[in-house]
């Protein structure tokens, strides 16, 4: 298990958007995009957002969600499922910083904002309870073939086995 989660954690790294979907309070699912953060301890992975967001918001209501994620140029993809809380932990939001957060918390009216020091960042923090993921193990060129005989032959082509990673339940 533990080479299959290596396998995952680096192919969430290579492709770093998620599309984060959660149930919101009214029984529905919403999804959104959401840039996963560097790892760090005290979770699987790491997202950041207000603390007004919908994904807050819907976390707060129910914690279980779901992580997709898709890399066009090979085909691959990732499909987590977790149980997610939410953190505002200031040394943990200081660890996990990056430049980018300016952008996406602006505020003109606060300095602090999209800072480590904004008050309204919130961390999401993900539990994996289980991934299915497809990793090519095949060269481009052939991943390529297989591609073009199964759009001619309409027969599903052969680019790689999914893999399912689940973390055993504590006892």
């Amino acid at each position: 298990m533990t080479s299959d989660l290596e396998v995952l954690y680096g192919l969430i790294e290579d492709i770093e958007i998620a599309m984060m979907t959660t149930r919101r309070p009214d029984g529905h699912l919403q999804s959104r995009a959401m840039a996963t953060q560097r790892r760090a301890g005290g979770a699987d992975l790491w997202f950041v957002t207000a603390e007004t967001t919908s994904a807050a918001r819907d976390i707060g209501h129910d914690a279980h969600l779901n992580l997709s994620y898709y890399k066009d140029r090979t085909r691959e993809w990732i499909s987590v499922s977790g149980i997610a809380s939410l953190s505002r932990e200031r040394a943990m939001i200081e660890e996990l910083y990056a430049d980018d957060w300016r952008m996406w918390f602006s505020d003109e009216d606060d300095p602090r904002s999209g800072t480590p020091d904004d008050p309204s960042l919130v961390l999401i923090g993900v539990e994996i309870h289980a991934a299915t993921f497809l990793k090519l193990d095949k060269p481009q060129p052939v991943v390529l073939y297989e591609l073009a005989k199964g759009f001619l032959t309409h027969d599903q082509p052969e680019i790689g086995e999914p893999r399912r990673v689940e973390k055993p339940s504590p006892a």
